[in-house]
C-alpha cells in the first residue's frame, strides 16, 4: 500500500478527466454529438490496449462470463456521455462539472433500491444535504414554476444545459451501480474494455445521422478527448492497487478545482458563487460520508478484536 501514490494518480486521474471535457467544450457543439464519443471511445482503445499488454495476455484481461452486464454498463454509460456532451454546449465546463456531483447522490439511491444495499443513516443524511447543494447549483439556472421550469434570468440553451448535465448525472449512477455489480465477477481490464467497445460501437453507429469532416483544430481536439479519457480510466484503475477506494474518493472534487484553472486559463470563462456554494456543499457531504465510514468500519474491528 502506498496512499500517497494512490492519491497522486487519482488527482491526475480528474485532470485527465477534465482536460477530456475540455476538449469538448473546445468543440462548442460544431461536431456531432454521436462523432465526439466515437472518437472518444476508439482513440481511448489505443492507451488502454497498449497497457492492457502490458499486464499480460490482452486476451486473459478481458475474457468474461456476463455479457449483458457489459451491456447495461454500455448503454447507461453512453447516456451519461451523451448528455454531459450536450450540457458543456450550453454550461461552462465549471458549472457541468458541480452538476456532474449529483452522480454519487443517485447511486446511493439506486444502490438501496436495486442492489438492495444497506444504506446507513449518515449516507441518507449526506444524500439530503448532497441535493440541497444541487438544488442551489440549478437555482442559478431554473426556478421551479408550477408543473414547469421556468428561465430565471438566463438564456433557454442555459437552463436546458442544466437539465442535460442532471440526466447525464443520472445515467452515471447507473453506470456506477452496474460496475458495483461487475467488479464481483469481473477483471477490471474487461471492465473498461467492454464499455469502450460498446461506446466505440454506438457512436460509429450514429454515422447514419451525419457526421461532419472535422477542420485539423476540431480532429486535434477529438483525438485529445479520446486520449485524455482513455489515461483517465487507466489512472483511475493504477491508483486503486495503491490504497483504498474510500480514501480515494474524497478526491473526485478535485475536478472542480481542474475545471476552473483551465476554464480561466483557456476557455475564459468561471463559475458563478451559486455554483460555487452548491458544489462545496456536495464536496462536503460526500467527504463527512467517507469519514463516517471509516470511523464505522474501525469501530466494527475494535469490537470484535
Amino acid at each position: 500500500m502506498n496512499a500517497r501514490l494512490g492519491i497522486s494518480l487519482k488527482i491526475l486521474s480528474a485532470l485527465c478527466a477534465t482536460l477530456m471535457l475540455a476538449c469538448v467544450k473546445g468543440l462548442q457543439g460544431t461536431v456531432p454529438t454521436g462523432e465526439v464519443i466515437f472518437f472518444r471511445s476508439f482513440v481511448a482503445l489505443i492507451p488502454l490496449l497498449i497497457w492492457l499488454k502490458s499486464q499480460g495476455c490482452i486476451l486473459e484481461s478481458i475474457k468474461t462470463s456476463n455479457i449483458g452486464g457489459h451491456l447495461i454498463r454500455g448503454f447507461s454509460g453512453t447516456g451519461g456521455m451523451y448528455f454531459n456532451y450536450m450540457a458543456l454546449v450550453y454550461l461552462s465546463l465549471a458549472d457541468a462539472t458541480a452538476i456532474s456531483y449529483a452522480a454519487p447522490l443517485f447511486t446511493v439511491i439506486m444502490a438501496a433500491l436495486l442492489l438492495k444495499e444497506n444504506v446507513r443513516f449518515s449516507r441518507w443524511l449526506a444524500v439530503v444535504v448532497g441535493f440541497s447543494g444541487i438544488i442551489m447549483m440549478l437555482s442559478a439556472n431554473l426556478t421551479a414554476g408550477s408543473a414547469f421550469f421556468t428561465l430565471q434570468g438566463v438564456s433557454a440553451g442555459t437552463g436546458l444545459g442544466a437539465l442535460f448535465a442532471l440526466v447525464a448525472a443520472m445515467c452515471s449512477a447507473t453506470s456506477n451501480v452496474q460496475i458495483r455489480f461487475l467488479n464481483g465477477i469481473e477483471k477490471p481490464g474487461a471492465i473498461v474494455f467492454y464499455f469502450s467497445l460498446m461506446t466505440t460501437l454506438i457512436g460509429l453507429f450514429t454515422l447514419f445521422f451525419g457526421w461532419v469532416m472535422p477542420t485539423p483544430h476540431q480532429l486535434i481536439l477529438l483525438i485529445g478527448c479520446g486520449f485524455f479519457g482513455g489515461m483517465a480510466q487507466i489512472l483511475i484503475t493504477l491508483s486503486l492497487r495503491y490504497t483504498d477506494a474510500s480514501l480515494l474518493a474524497p478526491f473526485d472534487y478535485t475536478t472542480l478545482v481542474w475545471s476552473m484553472v483551465i476554464g480561466y486559463l483557456f476557455l475564459d470563462s468561471l463559475p458563478g458563487p451559486s455554483t460555487l456554494i452548491g458544489a462545496s456543499i456536495v464536496a462536503l457531504a460526500g467527504i463527512f460520508t467517507v469519514w463516517s465510514d471509516q470511523r464505522q468500519r474501525r469501530a466494527q474491528v475494535i469490537r470484535s478484536s
